[in-house]
Formats: structure tokens, C-alpha cells, sequence
């Protein structure tokens, strides 16, 4: 009886589990590419306006 248990559990979360690792793998390049672009319009922005922005860990404005 109990390994019946056992087995519905991992039935119930393995398959949760293997989608969200899958769509986190996936949508990774898509995050970077979006940082990526996000950062380029942040000195084109800075540069039109003549404004020094520190790019560091904790983005602030400088």
C-alpha cells in the first residue's frame, strides 16, 4: 500500500517539475537576449541625455 503511495507522489511531481525545468531552460536565451537589450537602450538613453548611469550590481544612477 505504501509504495503505491510513493509511486503516485512521483507521478504527481515529477511531471510539474519536468515542465518548469523545461521552460526555464528555454526561456533563459530569451531573459538574456531582453537584459541584453534593456542595457543598450540604458546608454542610448544615457548618452541622448547626457547622463552617467553605473551599470553595476545594484544599477543605480551615479
Amino acid at each position: 500500500m505504501q509504495m503505491d503511495a510513493f509511486v503516485s507522489l512521483i507521478g504527481n511531481v515529477a511531471f510539474p517539475v519536468a515542465v518548469t525545468a523545461y521552460l526555464l531552460i528555454r526561456l533563459e536565451k530569451q531573459i538574456i537576449g531582453l537584459t541584453s537589450s534593456i542595457n543598450k537602450l540604458n546608454t542610448i538613453i544615457s548618452t541622448k541625455l547626457g547622463v552617467v548611469i553605473d551599470v553595476g550590481d545594484d544599477n543605480k544612477i551615479a
